[in-house]
């Protein structure tokens, strides 16, 4: 017979939002999204940064980058599009000029970063080595971004590949490197187990999906690159059937979740479906706050469902139990 959950609602102040991603220590499971959050200088007057877990920084290069051209961006049903190329400063004028700041906060600080080929993957990891132990906690690297036309995608979709270029970044830094994966596969175990096997610390899922909208007065995309990522709600359930499907198959692999979560219960889902933390994206762009909600949300729901801390409800759900035998009316 299945257990049925307590219920009993308990004091918010008694929820301990407490987690970790392998030896990470976090004060709670919310940190901001690459590529929806900046670098965050672009959010403090919205919000008191270091209330956040965390933030993913946009996504760097070795070089500095200029992105797609315009427009490149559009809103979708439940959702947007996005194109924007990986625009972004360069690796050497991130540490500069944007990690100082960031190193001040006192949250913990991934950095999201990538390549055209793989040569500069590598050479971007060696670059931002220069930030541990000033700041910068996690490498984020994105093998996901549907965006750019070289590099990205394709690491993103063959193990085999992903495999060797996470051994060779793991190789030229001590940092914790997560891989974030796109959600553009057949088969996400595999790709989470091939960069766990070359020495991945965690993966971020999922990455947008791969999307397009048409403006029919113009007969046009309304993207520029005519297809972009698809993010916000609209990716949510199959966010949180990657997520599940990777914490059931390698229950030792840690897991950052993300797509779509809009809300504490939103949050709560990832983490039961697995995730040990989570990250929001595109509701910030609706409200630069949103993750501040979403982590005063979440700790209400779990005082209303009796839940007593973040650690006894990763990965938690179980399959529904077997229906009972039906009994013909005919007799």
């Amino acid at each position: 017979m299945t257990a049925i959950p307590r219920t009993t609602a308990i004091d918010p102040a008694s929820v301990d939002l407490r987690t970790r991603l392998g030896k990470l220590e976090l004060p709670h499971p919310i940190l901001a999204a690459s590529g929806c959050f900046a670098y965050g200088q672009q959010f403090a007057d919205f919000m008191d940064l270091r209330r956040l877990a965390g933030l993913s920084t946009k996504g760097i290069s070795p070089k500095p980058r200029f992105g797609n051209p315009l427009p490149r961006i559009c809103e979708t049903s439940s959702g947007m599009l996005n194109s924007i190329g990986l625009e972004n400063v360069g690796a050497e004028a991130f540490l500069a000029e944007k990690l100082p700041f960031l190193a001040e906060l006192g949250i913990s600080v991934w950095v999201n970063f990538f390549g055209e080929d793989f040569a500069s993957y590598v050479e971007c990891a060696r670059l931002l080595e220069a930030g541990r132990g000033h700041g910068i906690d996690v490498l984020e690297m994105n093998i996901s971004c549907p965006n750019i036309k070289k590099g990205g995608i394709e690491f993103g979709t063959v193990p085999e590949v992903a495999h060797r270029l996470t051994r060779a970044c793991v190789e030229v830094t001590d940092l914790p490197i997560v891989v974030k994966l796109t959600p553009n596969v057949a088969d996400v175990v595999a790709m989470a187990d091939a960069v766990a096997q070359a020495g991945a610390a965690g993966v971020s899922l999922i990455n947008t999906l791969t999307g397009m909208a048409i403006d029919v007065r113009t007969r046009r995309p309304r993207i520029a690159t005519m297809y972009g990522g698809l993010s916000g709600p609209a990716i949510k359930p199959v966010a949180l059937r990657m997520v599940h499907q990777v914490a059931t198959a390698l229950p030792q692999l840690p897991i950052c979740g993300m797509g779509g979560i809009l809300g504490g219960e939103d949050a709560l889902e990832f983490i039961m479906a697995g995730a040990c933390c989570v990250q929001v994206g595109t509701a910030n762009f609706a409200r630069p706050d949103a993750a501040l909600v979403v982590l005063d949300e979440l700790r209400a729901r779990m005082a209303d469902l009796g839940i007593g801390s973040v650690s006894e409800v990763v990965g938690c759900i179980r399959p529904l139990p077997p229906e009972a035998p039906r009994v013909d009316p005919a007799g």
